[in-house]
């Protein structure tokens, strides 16, 4: 029989061991916690360590085995057979891949794609994105003045936060394009639509968009922060989540540079006078205020209002166009063409932190409003009855919209 003490010590053996296995447990699931929370630095540093590549063996197909470049088809699909080449790579059988276009393209031979398939692309946009002529025909309790002052204070929003003309011209897009699938609504509602649709246009074109606590306070209380984010949802869900048109800004972007493309000039980089391009941009914001521009696509409209700046020539060499596609569209485009030029081209504005090559891109605001007015006062000679119908209706507008006013915005 073991002594007393024996049996203690042995107790002690077990205990000291136990707890040893215990601390390596401890010190282990430690290791472990610290793998899985292994500092950011240390990650990134390991990521970015060269690290030698492990031999491979290569692939024979004398040996039997599959290439490994093949894809791999689904249960449903029957692979069909492939020859193999000589040097053991997959021979497929290629098809025609670029379509025509159905209008000549202006663009150069590019280094990054076929000049074809680009120009069918930017072609596609203005049949897939389509405007309702008739959206004010949904809406009996709106008008279409109702429309003009409301892009009209986006413009005057988009110069406060500095957005470019891409954001506000996007913002109109979806505006236009949300009014076409919803019927009934109401005059107080229509500025909340305005301001989540701009909301929209920035968080998609802006590198820093504005904050929704910024939208909102343009509104001076009336549209508070909720109430633009849910509308954003709304707005998202009725557009199919479609948001990337070619807007007419984008267009007279492209038409522009095949304007003024140089041989040995990058076709991205823009090459034409920043002037031209702001007075061209404002007739075609004055034109987009007028609910007829719905009837016209975005190419259609910035072609035009090249015309008024230009010659046909050049408009048909840039755009791929002809008079029968450009003729309507451009007599209907004269009388606005002739309010920017009473009015005199404005000059190119500088915006603090905004670089000298980019200014030209920057969404400005005119008085387009009085120039519509003046519009109506020379129209008002051939239609006399037609000044005073715009007169009620502007006043009635101010009644209805008494927080569209920016007056009381302030530089923060």
């Amino acid at each position: 029989m073991p002594s007393k003490k024996v049996t203690q010590t042995e107790q002690i053996s077990t205990t000291d061991a136990a707890s040893k296995a215990v601390s390596a447990r401890s010190r282990k699931r430690k290791a472990d916690v610290a793998i899985h929370l292994q500092d950011p630095d240390e990650a990134v540093a390991e990521m970015t360590r060269k690290k030698p590549c492990a031999s491979q063996a290569c692939w024979n197909p004398d040996t039997g085995y599959t290439s490994p470049c093949r894809r791999i088809p689904t249960p449903d699909e029957v692979e069909e057979p492939v020859a193999v080449g000589s040097v053991g790579f997959a021979q497929y059988t290629s098809e025609k891949m670029f379509v025509t276009p159905t209008r000549s393209t202006p663009l150069p031979a590019l280094c990054w794609a076929s000049k074809d398939d680009v120009w069918n692309n930017l072609l596609k946009k203005d049949k897939i994105y389509l405007r309702d002529m008739r959206v004010m025909q949904r809406h009996p309790n709106l008008q279409p003045k109702m429309r003009e002052i409301l892009l009209d204070w986006l413009m005057e929003v988009c110069e406060v936060y500095k957005l470019h003309r891409e954001t506000f011209h996007l913002g109109q897009d979806y505006f236009d394009r949300f009014m076409s699938t919803q019927e009934n609504v109401l005059k107080m509602t229509l500025q909340l639509i305005g301001i989540s649709c701009l909301f929209i246009a920035a968080k998609m074109e802006e590198i820093y968009p504005p904050k929704v606590h910024q939208f909102a306070y343009v509104t001076d209380g009336a549209c508070l922060e909720d109430d633009i984010l849910n509308m954003e949802i709304i707005i998202m869900k009725e557009l199919n989540w479609s948001l990337s048109p070619l807007t007419p800004v984008a267009w007279l972007n492209i038409y522009m540079q095949m304007a003024y493309l140089k041989e040995d000039a990058e076709v991205l980089m823009a090459q034409y006078p920043q002037a031209t391009f702001v007075q061209i941009a404002e007739l075609l914001d004055l034109c987009i205020l007028d609910v007829k521009s719905l009837e016209f696509s975005y190419g259609l409209l910035a072609a035009s209002a090249l015309f008024h700046f230009s010659s046909l020539e050049l408009v048909i060499k840039v755009s791929g166009l002809k008079w029968c596609d450009l003729g309507e569209c451009v007599k209907w485009m004269v009388p606005f063409a002739m309010s920017i030029r009473e009015a005199g081209s404005s000059t190119l504005k500088t915006f603090k932190g905004i670089e000298a090559d980019d200014m030209h891109n920057i969404q400005t605001h005119v008085s387009y409003l009085d120039l519509l007015v003046s519009l109506f006062c020379s129209l008002n000679m051939l239609h006399p009855n037609l000044l005073t119908i715009h007169t009620k209706w502007y006043l009635k507008l101010e009644l209805a919209f008494p927080k569209l006013s920016m007056l009381k915005l302030v530089w923060f």
